[in-house]
């Protein structure tokens, strides 16, 4: 087994908290692009790195060596273990390890598929529902007593709101929380979120980056929404009340359709209430420390995945006699 297919694996447990802090302290739009980065990084890199386990115990198996004509005596050449540019090491942990990268790969590409089709599955309800209500341009106006409102993403994208949310707010409050999801539309969140889920599904640890992700994206609307209306009180106030009068109902929106009633909600309030003072230099100097300490969780996450690709490509041409 390739020692080079280790931090791929592990890298999250660093690589999460650390992306956590450093999104705490950038501005909303920097942060949600950060977490999205990091989970598909370390994502790609652990998937990566299965893929090329499950592949050096296929390439001990006789059938397969055979049809890729491969010797395996040198094949398996480097009993210490380790494999690199010698062969794949012996296969008293190299095989072991690639059943369970084949498990794993397998439960991965099964969970992946399922979470695709409940995507799709509730994307195309939600649509058939705004089908048939009074809609202006990108408004979907749905008639219900139960205060709702999201964006609903496709093409065209929609802003979904219930005739009980416009009850439930005044008209400046209106414009603020139309404009938090126009902000969600036109930044393309969906795909955040889709992106966060994925890499979550790929390993668990990067789960913990999906409720940062979700609040750096309804911040980043937030703030759009109090540059559009020029008040950043009654943005906040636009949410909160908003937030008040959806958790009384159950809503039927979509799982993966964003909205301003969902998350931290005091959290945010207080944010747009009260900016945050810029960064003194000791805490400039602390970021660039963290910032530095995720790149750094990033690149060797990625370099070693590839390293350990090169070498099983090198140990094939090997074993082909190239």
């Amino acid at each position: 087994m390739n020692p080079d297919l280790v931090p791929p694996l592990l890298m999250p447990l660093l690589a999460v908290p650390v992306a956590r802090r450093l999104a705490a302290s950038l501005a909303p739009r920097a942060a949600a692009w950060l977490l999205a980065c990091t989970a598909a990084v370390l994502a790609a890199s652990s998937t990566l790195a299965l893929v090329l386990l499950a592949a050096q115990g296929a390439l001990l198996l006789p059938p397969v060596a055979a049809l890729g004509h491969l010797t395996l005596p040198l094949l398996t050449a480097g009993s210490d273990g380790l494999g690199g540019f010698a062969g794949l090491g012996s296969t008293g942990l190299t095989v072991p390890a690639a059943c369970v990268a084949a498990v794993l790969l397998a439960v991965c590409a099964g969970a992946v598929t399922l979470a695709g089709h409940r995507y799709r599955a509730e994307m195309a309800r939600a649509r058939a529902a705004t089908g048939a209500c009074a809609a202006s341009g990108e408004l979907a106006v749905l008639q219900d007593s139960d205060p709702d409102a999201y964006a609903l993403p496709g093409r065209p994208g929609r802003i979904v709101v219930t005739t009980g949310m416009l009850r439930a707010l005044r008209p400046g409050e209106r414009e603020a929380l139309l404009a938090h999801e126009r902000a969600h539309l036109a930044g393309h969140h969906h795909r955040f979120i889709v992106v966060a889920a994925l890499a979550a599904t790929c390993h668990p640890l990067l789960r913990g980056l999906r409720a940062p992700l979700s609040y750096a994206l309804e911040r980043w609307a937030d703030e759009s929404a109090a540059s559009a209306v020029g008040d950043r009180r009654l943005a906040a106030r636009a949410v909160g009340r908003a937030a008040l009068a959806a958790r009384t109902t159950g809503s039927a929106r979509p799982s993966a359709a964003l909205a301003a009633t969902t998350g931290p909600v005091p959290r945010r309030v207080e944010a747009l209430l009260h900016a945050t003072p810029p960064a003194g230099p000791r805490q400039a100097r602390g970021r660039r420390l963290v910032a530095a300490l995720l790149a750094g969780c990033l690149l060797l996450s990625a370099a070693a995945a590839v390293e350990a690709a090169t070498d099983l490509h090198e140990s094939v041409e090997t074993a082909q006699g190239e």
